[in-house]
């Protein structure tokens, strides 16, 4: 029996749903991640945006025009959020994000036509019962779940719930068990700023104990509130740490920040963002950024481009302001138009492009995990995450150095060393 796990939205899911997979074959199902035939398809949804939870329903009716007699299963944010959108869609289950495994007993019996609902309870624990078989050259790690930051525009943190943090022995057990052609550990969590040890900050710890497995590592997005001398003089001493610091900043205007309920102000997020770069002069520095926050004026949103400009990341990932019912924010503010939203986000991507390609130009030499060929070109990231393309022929897993970097497509176009 073939099973279809198909994912939207962020790396835990994509962890998630791979460790499914893994749990589906060790069953002895045929378990795939693409839209395909099957005969059952597992959808593991978000609620980020409104975008994000109609593309979660569109992947159903996808996935009925492959097979129309096939059960779906549906998990994730967008069904924690409203299961009702799911009903009357031929599914067969609805569950939340917890207990996810719970999909799996109910496949085993995949019987009837009724539809069957999962406690949707989030827990205080860390639910640590799902692993995932890596074999790829980069391999995503889950290290944390929920977020207690509660920003006015987020609803992640009522769908998720509150913060936790798996065992560093746990984690460890996991990497210890890649395979060989794994080459990068990606470490990812709903809110990895806030991964604790004995209650305590612990992220640079955690790392300490995976530098000894010889795969580079690479942390994905992080608060601002976690940079200081102390975490960066951890990061320095690693012989495996990617320099590459996906730091969040929402807006560049104060006032806005403020009503975000964002714990900084721009003066702050600068000083962090020099911190790094004393450290790590060449670092990749990325963020978030959301146009068309309700408040945001033309003023502020110059503000941010100002801002974005002096600091100079070395990639923008820009959203329009996406209003979630029973957030702060959809509340007390009333949204902007789409008009204004598309106007501000065509700008600040000029913006980004320009900044993406003096950071390319700044690069002299790096370090290229491959992943995969694409015509002549192989494709890979560099240790400060510039996504190269170089003419060879390599296989995923291989590592390159390379050099003479031009801004090329969506990255760099780079010659071998």
């Amino acid at each position: 029996m073939k099973i279809a796990v198909l994912t939207l939205g962020c790396k835990v899911n994509k962890y998630e749903s791979d460790a499914l997979i893994f749990e589906l074959q060790q069953k002895g199902y045929e378990a795939v991640d693409s839209l395909q035939f099957a005969d059952a398809y597992i959808v593991n949804t978000c609620a980020v945006t409104n975008e994000a939870e109609k593309k979660s329903r569109q992947m159903l009716e996808r996935a009925r025009k492959f097979n129309p007699n096939a059960k779906i299963f549906v998990l994730g944010c967008a069904s924690q959020n409203r299961p009702a959108q799911f009903e009357g869609k031929g599914v067969s289950y609805i569950g939340g994000t917890y207990s996810k495994k719970k999909v799996l007993e109910q496949i085993d019996k995949m019987q009837g036509e009724g539809l069957i609902k999962s406690d949707f309870q989030v827990k205080k624990e860390y639910e640590d019962d799902l692993f995932s078989a890596q074999t790829l050259s980069r391999a995503f790690v889950k290290v944390q779940d929920g977020c207690d930051r509660f920003c006015t525009y987020c609803i992640i943190p009522y769908l998720r719930g509150r913060s936790r943090s798996r065992s560093v022995q746990s984690i460890e057990n996991e990497v210890s068990k890649l395979p060989d052609s794994v080459k990068e550990v990606v470490v990812v969590g709903i809110d990895v700023s806030d991964y604790k040890i004995d209650g305590q900050k612990g992220l640079g710890t955690l790392l300490t104990h995976l530098d000894k497995f010889d795969k580079r590592l690479r942390l994905s997005s992080l608060e601002d509130s976690l940079i200081d001398e102390d975490f960066l003089k951890q990061l320095a001493s690693l012989n495996n740490f990617c320099p590459h610091f996906h730091l969040s900043l929402q807006s560049g205007c104060d006032s806005v920040l403020k009503k975000m309920n964002r714990h900084y102000t721009t003066a702050e997020f600068e000083n962090s963002i020099n911190l790094i770069r004393k450290y790590f002069p060449l670092a990749g520095i990325t963020t978030d950024i959301i146009v068309g926050f309700p408040t945001e004026t033309e003023e502020d949103f110059q503000d941010t481009l100002n801002f974005v400009k002096k600091v100079k990341f070395s990639q923008l990932h820009i959203f329009p302001y996406s209003k979630r019912d029973g957030t702060v924010a959809s509340k007390l503010y009333k949204d902007l138009s789409g008009k204004i939203k598309t106007q501000r986000l065509k700008k600040l991507e000029e913006v980004g492009t320009q900044l993406k390609n003096q950071f390319i130009l700044q690069n002299k030499t790096a370090k290229v995990l491959i992943e995969q060929k694409n015509g002549k070109y192989c494709e890979g990231y560099s240790e400060n995450y510039i996504k190269c393309f170089v003419e060879g022929n390599f296989k995923a897993g291989d590592i390159v150095e390379v050099t003479n970097f031009r801004p090329f497509k969506n990255g760099a176009l780079v010659d071998l060393k």
